[in-house]
């Protein structure tokens, strides 16, 4: 009796031991971390963090506590954070077969499923090459004409006889209509306007709780996005209509040009769903992203008159070489270096898109932990901008870490290290658009005007992207002709 017991015992200890072993060992093998509350995960404290601008303080508490990779739930999905340079490598070079496009449902709902950001695989590259072939370098230089015509409208309009101006609401203007020009070849007018307040209402729940409730930032963007795209789908009507009669150039904005594009057997590469999507996202990296960085600098040039000077001396040697009239060219924003290593810095320090998104379509090991299938994986772009390790002094605004870069020598900046306009397959590819913006935009305001911050609160919040508190109101001052 008394060894029948004791077998029984040591049967249970056994048995016990041997699920604690397999229990931890799988344990082991998912990222440290906790999964927060229930459906909302942590959700709230980042979107909180965010808003005070503090979410890389909120990052690099986590990092402390559980490393550079960890496990948490955001929007609704179970997720995995990573950081560091090895993990910039692997999120951009993983194949599409692993590692698939993925954004927070709020994004994808909002956007659509068909854009270049969701895709994968064969889907990925067929839409991302169609969208290169127009904003290539050689396709855009045709355009930066039609750029700075914007802009010179935008200046008369609402700078040159002004004397307070707020920066961002105007920027955020100038590269809206840059957009309805170039990527929806939309005039201004009745149609630009609808467009512009509903645009403001789709991003104002991009990054949210995908609660489909009448009183939810997430349904009033739902709605709006609807009605954009339905102005989108009119406007693809009206074009395959144009194209058919041969009234307009297949080069005449992105919309005309997606449409043009046939295979061998002269059929659509992209579909019109696809084209809306796609559309609907560049809009959204040309329109915010480009803003965001020109407020940035029109407050560093407040801030820092040497970086004014130089910038202004570079700008002036290029305004002396044009006659009266004459637009920039492609050859003028190649020699603005100096300014668009300024751009580059602060494209460092203050990346308008700090998360990006993907879901892993099988399970995947990285840095000695598992990665389950279907969960998402997130990381921030700022956590290797600030790394002292690869930019030393990383607080300090210093233009010349670009240096050998923007003259196409080698680098010590290392590969995925700087990844504001992404990495590999996965980079930006509306990011020489948004060079011609910047550069221009830049030459124009300060060969014309000088300018002092007018309130001391300059500071600004992330929802998702850089919002100025006050919106950046400035006192300017028209210069005299040159």
């Amino acid at each position: 009796m008394e060894s029948s017991s004791l077998l029984i015992v040591i049967l249970i200890l056994i048995s016990s031991l041997f699920l604690f072993l397999t229990k931890g060992s799988s344990k082991k093998r998912l990222p440290p971390g906790s999964m927060g509350f229930p459906i909302i995960g942590h959700t709230p404290t980042l979107l909180e963090a965010m808003r005070a601008n503090k979410d890389e303080e909120w990052l690099n508490e986590r990092i402390k506590k559980y490393g550079p990779i960890s496990r948490m739930s955001l929007f609704g999905t179970p997720t995995i954070f990573l950081s560091g340079l090895a993990a910039n490598k692997f999120m951009y070079t993983r194949d599409g077969n692993t590692l698939g496009s993925h954004q927070p449902t709020s994004i994808r709902r909002i956007c659509g499923e068909k854009n270049i950001f969701e895709l994968t695989g064969d889907d990925h590259k067929r839409v991302r090459e169609a969208l290169v072939s127009f904003l290539k370098p050689d396709a855009l230089k045709q355009y930066v004409g039609k750029v700075d015509e914007e802009i010179q409208l935008h200046l008369n309009q609402f700078w040159n006889d002004q004397s307070n101006v707020v920066v961002m609401p105007l920027m955020k203007t100038l590269t809206f209509n840059v957009v309805c020009t170039l990527i929806f070849g939309i005039e201004p007018g009745v149609r630009r306007d609808i467009l512009v307040r509903l645009f403001e209402k789709v991003m104002e729940g991009m990054l949210s709780l995908p609660i489909n409730l009448p009183f939810t930032r997430f349904h009033s963007s739902l709605q709006a996005s609807k009605k954009v795209k339905a102005i989108l789908i009119e406007l693809i009507k009206e074009k395959r209509e144009a194209l058919g009669k041969n009234s307009i150039s297949s080069h005449n904005d992105l919309i005309t040009a997606l449409l043009s594009i046939r295979d061998g057997q002269n059929q659509s590469v992209i579909s019109d769903e696809e084209i809306v999507d796609n559309a609907f996202v560049i809009m959204i990296g040309a329109h915010d992203t480009t803003s965001i960085l020109l407020t940035f600098l029109v407050r560093l040039l407040a801030r820092d008159p040497s970086i004014y000077t130089a910038i202004a001396h570079e700008q002036n040697e290029i305004a002396k070489s044009k006659k009266l009239g004459e637009h920039l060219t492609w050859e003028d924003l190649s020699n603005m270096k100096f300014t668009w290593r300024v751009a580059m810095e602060m494209l460092r320090m203050h990346p308008p898109m700090t998360y990006s998104f993907r879901r892993t379509l099988k399970e995947i090991e990285f840095g000695g932990f598992l990665i389950p299938k279907g969960w998402q994986v997130v990381w921030n772009a700022s956590m290797t901008h600030k790394d002292e390790a690869i930019f030393p002094d990383p607080l300090k605004f210093m233009p010349r870490r670009f240096e050998q870069q923007a003259t196409n020598n080698s680098t010590n900046i290392p590969p995925y290290s700087f990844v504001a306009f992404g990495a590999g397959a996965r980079r930006c590819p509306g990011n020489e658009l948004a060079r011609i913006e910047t550069l221009a935009m830049i030459h124009y305001l300060v060969t014309r005007f000088r300018w002092q911050l007018s309130c001391e609160d300059d500071s600004f919040y992330r929802d998702p992207m850089p919002v100025f508190n006050r919106g950046l109101p400035i006192q300017i001052h028209r210069k005299q002709p040159l």
